[in-house]
């Protein structure tokens, strides 16, 4: 299986080296699934982005194993691959979710994407499951930070969002990739186990946990950062509107930023950079 048509992208890099990849197809006309999910498994990056219609711009997202709802990392790798091709603007991907609106900027020579999330939502997490994820991560109780409950939270694909008080206990922290998946797949959280850290104002920094073939944490999460905008305006831990600042990748060597705008109501917008991967980069 052939990987010439994918274009390689780091997203939301805070740094040279930094970011998350991103496989991007522009132009996926008559692909079937298995030649999608293919190809994703040769790139070997969390996702690859099909565009399977370039006329109405729709855009499918496959992980080495199987096809994912929406990626936020993709997006704007796309966004930004879409901008390359036809200089900056606005822009509609139609995705599984439903459509997601963009704006493409160029600053200073450097492309740049916002998308704005679809309707986000933010539900309970249950205390048995709560208890079982807390356990797969040898945490406790204990260890949550009392401000920032544990919650579920939705912008595109469900997050579960675990907030710790302590520094180290966050950058500590271990699992078991096939424990952690069995979770979710069973659970049904098609996006990253989410868990956070505040480190001061309104910047946070997260780790993503994402077991599929050679992953097991996302260095920079769009749909994630999303789903923590929502939740920070669901539990008025924001005063909206309000840009939280949210760093990650650090702990598997790709610093990545992404800036989140929560505004009074609706999508939860993030924005990011993307850079092309040399061929001989990672």
């Amino acid at each position: 299986m052939t990987t010439d048509d994918v274009q390689r992208w780091a997203a939301f890099a805070a740094e040279p080296g930094g970011g998350n990849p991103a496989g991007v197809v522009l132009d996926a006309r008559g692909w079937s699934d298995g030649r999608m999910r293919a190809v994703a498994a040769e790139v070997g990056y969390s996702e690859t982005a099909f565009v399977t219609d370039p006329a109405t711009l729709t855009v499918r997202y496959f992980s080495p194993v199987a096809e994912v709802p929406f990626c936020g990392h993709a997006t704007v790798a796309t966004a930004v691959a879409l901008a390359a091709r036809r200089g900056p603007g606005d822009l509609v991907l139609r995705t599984a979710v439903g459509p997601v609106h963009l704006t493409t900027r160029d600053v200073d020579g450097a492309l740049t994407a916002t998308f704005r999330s679809v309707e986000p939502r933010v539900d309970d997490l249950a205390p048995d499951v709560l208890d079982e994820l807390l356990d797969l991560l040898g945490l406790t109780g204990d260890h949550l930070d009392p401000t920032h409950p544990p919650r579920a939270a939705y912008a595109g694909n469900v997050h579960p969002v675990v907030v710790l008080r302590d520094a180290a206990t966050f950058d500590a922290f271990g699992f078991d990739p096939a424990a952690v998946r069995a979770l979710m797949d069973r659970e049904g959280w098609a996006g990253t186990v989410t868990v956070l850290h505040r480190r001061g104002g309104d910047e946070y920094e997260a780790r993503n946990l994402f077991p599929v073939g050679s992953v097991t944490e996302d260095p920079a999460t769009g749909s994630a950062a999303a789903a923590t905008g929502a939740y920070l305006r669901a539990l008025g831990l924001v005063a909206p509107p309000a840009r939280v600042r949210v760093l990650q990748g650090r702990h598997v060597g790709r610093p990545s930023v992404l800036v989140v705008d929560v505004p009074e109501e609706g999508g939860i917008a993030v924005t990011g950079g993307a850079t092309p991967i040399p061929a001989d980069g990672a």
